[in-house]
């Protein structure tokens, strides 16, 4: 049997139950104290998860980030608020034909011999029954939305571009900024050893000045490249709306880019087609312009007075003559004979259309040029990507061999490697792979450019993981 705690140390019995109960109150009193420091630590633990939650927002997804520049872009929305106009202005041409209402009042005191009628009130009613013109002009507005319709599609695809090339760029950049981290630590650690070997009479000063110079050098570009990075977050938070700071796309997000697909001359981007749309438009305005002349144009036309009778124009009028209710009905035929404003109307809307025609064409014309550049141009960067691929490989081999003969001693007994060879290769290594980086980012900017001129850009967009 276990001797208890108390009695081993020499409590008396009679004490125990004492000692008990103070145990117990100073526990009450412990837990207490810990719920009350709890308490205390809540807001500070809520404020840490809204910190760590903001920081998590700025780690975007791919997918994320080109919805949400879809949704914030100035460019998008000007391109909504036309096609909203657009549908306005083709809602306003049919509705020529539904009559309208107005009311009003010429109410007011006269004296002498009337020179008005004396409305109370009175309600106009008019419509246009007949006009060739205005077909011609629903037909222009009917074309003038879809001409708005494909540039919000092109504005959409062009933000879209524009955001997944940003996002490939700051990807480029960050890998970019860590291989110089690297290679400005290889390179301080060569300009050591360049000091030690001036020391000790094994190299030259300029050998020195050499080494200083590629450190200055790699500074210089990891500096250009912290500021191309801060320029890339910047333009992509003000895409996506987002805060620029520590603003960044997860690497793995960004999908495969495809081998860009044959089209033909006839697959033209929204733009183009836009461009043709609005031209045809114009013409059909033009038409309208053009049938004014030596063509009726009928109209209804329905309107009730209703005159005051405490004026004295009842006085003018032949006894038993003067009516309070009025009312007018009746069509309204108008066959304009002689107008040269009307032929000069005409006449500039033609020209306009002339001119929105030969548009269309020069932007046909360099779109099918840029697309047929940048297609070209992709096999020429895919074998740079692949050269700047062979090249760091052999750097990596070249300097696992200085490595091997550092370690072992092997290789030409003559000249035998050094640490400044081995920090060398590894600038040289890290040189490679930089070159690499940016081959690849051109390579990637191409295609992703290539795909919205051949028109497959969305369904690229569809196999990002959202």
């Amino acid at each position: 049997m276990k001797t208890p705690l108390r009695s081993f140390f020499g409590i008396p019995s009679n004490r125990e139950d004492a000692l008990s109960d103070k145990y117990r109150g100073f526990q009450k009193s412990f837990r207490m104290k810990a719920v009350r420091f709890l308490l205390r630590l809540l807001p500070l633990l809520y404020g840490c998860m809204l910190l760590a939650s903001a920081r998590l927002e700025a780690q975007l997804s791919f997918a994320s980030a080109i919805d949400l520049a879809l949704r914030n872009s100035p460019r998008v929305k000007m391109a909504e608020a036309d096609a909203a106009k657009a549908t306005a202005v083709l809602s306003e041409s049919r509705v020529v034909f539904i009559p309208v209402l107005n009311a009003g009042s010429g109410l007011g005191y006269s004296y002498g011999f009337p020179v008005g009628q004396p409305t109370l009130y009175n309600f106009n009613l008019q419509s246009l029954i007949f006009d060739l013109s205005q077909k011609s002009y629903i037909n222009a507005a009917r074309m003038g939305l879809e001409a708005a319709n494909l540039a919000l599609a092109d504005a959409r695809q062009v933000v879209a571009e524009d955001t997944a090339r940003t996002c490939v760029v700051l990807d480029h950049d960050l890998q970019r900024l860590e291989a110089l981290k690297q290679e400005q630590e290889f390179a301080t650690h060569l300009v050591e050893i360049m000091h030690l070997r001036l020391d000790a009479g094994q190299d030259s000063r300029i050998e020195l000045i050499k080494s200083r110079l590629t450190l200055a050098q790699i500074t210089l570009i990891k500096l250009h490249t912290e500021a191309d990075i801060a320029f890339q977050r910047t333009h992509l938070a003000n895409l996506t709306g987002l805060p620029a700071d520590g603003l960044f796309i997860f690497p793995g997000s960004i999908p495969s880019l495809p081998a860009p697909k044959t089209t033909s001359d006839g697959e033209y981007a929204p733009a183009i087609r836009a461009s043709y749309v609005s031209a045809q438009s114009k013409f059909q305005a033009a038409f309208g312009d053009a049938r004014k002349l030596y063509r009726p144009h009928v109209a209804f036309n329905f309107q009730y007075d209703r005159y005051a009778t405490f004026n004295n124009y009842q006085d003018y009028y032949k006894p038993g003559s003067f009516r309070t209710d009025n009312f007018t009905v009746g069509t309204v035929v108008d066959l304009p004979v002689f107008q040269p404003q009307l032929r000069a109307k005409a006449r500039e809307s033609l020209a306009d259309a002339s001119h929105a025609q030969s548009d269309a064409d020069r932007v046909k014309l360099d779109f099918l040029e840029g697309r047929a550049k940048t297609i070209n141009s992709l096999a020429e960067l895919n074998e740079k990507s692949e050269i700047a691929t062979l090249e760091r490989e052999i750097a990596e081999q070249q300097l696992e061999a200085l490595r091997i003969q550092l370690n072992e001693g092997s290789g030409n007994s003559n000249v035998p490697p050094s640490p400044k060879d081995e920090q060398n290769a590894l600038i040289q290594e890290r040189q490679k792979y930089l070159d690499l980086l940016d081959a690849d980012r051109q390579l990637r900017e191409a295609q992703i450019i290539a795909l919205r001129l051949t028109g497959h850009l969305e369904e690229w967009l569809k196999n990002a993981d959202r």
